[in-house]
């Protein structure tokens, strides 16, 4: 799947400038943890529609798919809810 590939490519800098986001506290870090979530959903459902639609697809995609949809959602979640922490503080 040409299009997940790109995409996972792309998002790798994402994943890095997220991280770094994160780790520095910058408010961006979790909108961009958030945008990186939902793009990967977006993406997945996508990959899924192919697959549907009787495309061909290898199973690794769709557990790493799987894995990376679950894995950044979490990391939104807890990023906001640090976020709405620290600022109530």
């Amino acid at each position: 799947m040409p299009f997940v590939l790109w995409f996972n490519f792309l998002a790798g800098f994402a994943y890095v400038a997220a991280g770094a986001g994160l780790w520095l506290r910058r408010r961006w870090g979790a909108a961009l943890a958030f945008a990186i979530a939902a793009a990967t959903l977006v993406v997945y459902a996508a990959f899924a529609a192919h697959v549907m639609l009787g495309g061909a697809y290898e199973h690794r995609t769709v557990v790493a798919m799987a894995l990376r949809s679950t894995v950044w959602v979490a990391i939104s979640v807890v990023a906001w809810v640090s976020r709405r922490r620290l600022a109530a503080s």
